[in-house]
């Protein structure tokens, strides 16, 4: 591997980003969807089938989250997801964040529990 190709990798984008549409596609092909949200934003409101994992969290919460299935991760507006997937992607796992978050979902006409 050349230098100029290893700094690449270093820096490439290891998760998609996704819109709802396409997240509920994922998940009607089984993925898991994981909400990063504080406990209070989750108390909130919160998509039927998200599990909740705070971004705190995600880093040892891993074993928590099956590797045999796509993971879909959601937040607010889409920061703290990106940054979920970031960590998540490193762990091996097909990875996407919902562009938008919650906000986006609801926006969609999606139901919020």
């Amino acid at each position: 591997m050349s230098i100029r190709s290893a700094i690449a990798s270093l820096f490439r984008k290891r998760h998609s980003t996704v819109d709802v549409a396409t997240a509920k596609a994922l998940l009607s092909r089984g993925a898991t969807l994981i909400d990063v949200r504080t406990a209070a934003e989750w108390r909130a409101g919160h998509a039927p089938q998200a599990k909740h994992i705070p971004l705190d969290r995600i880093p040892v919460s891993g074993p928590r989250i099956r590797k045999d299935r796509p993971v879909v991760v959601m937040c607010h507006s889409g920061g703290r997801s990106a940054a979920a997937a970031r960590i998540i992607a490193e762990q091996g796992y097909e990875i996407y964040s919902l562009r938008g978050g919650i906000t986006a979902w609801e926006r969609a006409g999606e139901p919020v529990h």
